[in-house]
């Protein structure tokens, strides 16, 4: 009995540096969205490891796990995606990778915007009622630091103050971003702020600012707009006289060229509609910066 006593010590004396390493060693997150990448980073620090799944300048409506990435959600502590039915996969994919792991859809913990009665999208089975943009809104992407904020204090309570001193200062990096972008959209006068876009993505923006939302797609890029689509876009751009139409960076803007062709609008800089992109674009207060700079400098008035 005692030797046997004497083993069960021995063996545990012998794992306890494994676990200790362990219980230390950084959280391994697997992100599925760009702007969720860059929340765990920024909120988890040195504390977490973090691999985007989805890459900047890639389609998230259009991504699909391979086996490759089915590996890493599977050694993942923790899985981090958008919500809201951004991800249509998503009711599988713990299954399909074999994982324990807790599943984190930020979306999904912030207040919902509805859509938008007689909104078009061919894609509500995926995307349900709610629209899955909340990263155009300022305060739902300071909303969803708190949320990871709390899910990583959840795994790792000893690291619970350094969460909160991080998501803290991203929170007031934020807070910063919005009085710049408030200054420079002031220079556009209410009765321009019109933004035609290739799909419907801007919602949360336009609520934001005070603009009207003229989509060519529903809310999902996939979403192929019909003759009868285009022609009430073409109209009410020509009713209210919107001169700049904008595409998106990941966007083929054939028919966004003809509509410009019909209506004699411009056609604007891009906009970063549904995570970041690379170089300026690729952080998140660079993408929003983008889109406004694109739109102040095609609507506000020349001097």
């Amino acid at each position: 009995m005692v030797s046997r006593w004497i083993s069960a010590a021995a063996l545990l004396a012998a794992l306890s540096p494994a676990l200790a390493f362990a219980a230390d060693a950084p959280l391994r997150v697997a992100s599925l969205h760009t702007v969720t990448t860059e929340l765990v980073q920024r909120v988890g620090g040195d504390r977490v490891e973090v691999t985007g799944l989805v890459k900047p300048d890639t389609d998230p409506h259009d991504y699909e796990p391979t086996p490759a990435d089915l590996k890493v959600i599977a050694a993942s502590d923790l899985i981090v995606a958008a919500g809201r039915g951004m991800e249509s996969y998503l009711p599988k994919l713990k299954e399909s990778a074999g994982t324990k792991a807790p599943l984190l859809k930020v979306g999904d913990a912030l207040p919902a915007m509805k859509k938008e009665k007689g909104a078009k999208d061919d894609h509500d089975h995926a995307h349900g009622k709610d629209d899955p943009h909340w990263w155009n809104g300022l305060a739902e992407v300071q909303r969803a630091a708190g949320v990871v904020r709390d899910q990583l204090a959840k795994l790792r309570p000893a690291d619970r103050e350094l969460f909160a001193q991080n998501a803290a200062a991203y929170v007031a990096e934020l807070e910063e971003l919005r009085k710049w972008a408030a200054a420079e959209i002031a220079k556009i006068p209410r009765d321009q702020r019109r933004l035609a876009t290739s799909h419907h993505a801007f919602a949360y923006f336009a609520r934001d600012w005070g603009f009207t939302v003229l989509p060519v797609k529903g809310f999902s890029t996939t979403d192929e707009p019909g003759s009868r689509r285009v022609a009430e876009v073409i109209a009410q751009i020509k009713k209210l006289k919107v001169k700049t139409v904008f595409p998106e960076n990941m966007e083929n803007p054939k028919v966004l060229t003809e509509i410009t062709r019909e209506t004699g609008a411009a056609i604007g800089g891009k906009l970063y509609s549904d995570g970041l992109g690379s170089g300026d674009a690729g952080t998140y207060a660079g993408m929003y910066r983008s889109n406004v700079n694109a739109i102040v400098a095609a609507l506000a008035p020349k001097p």
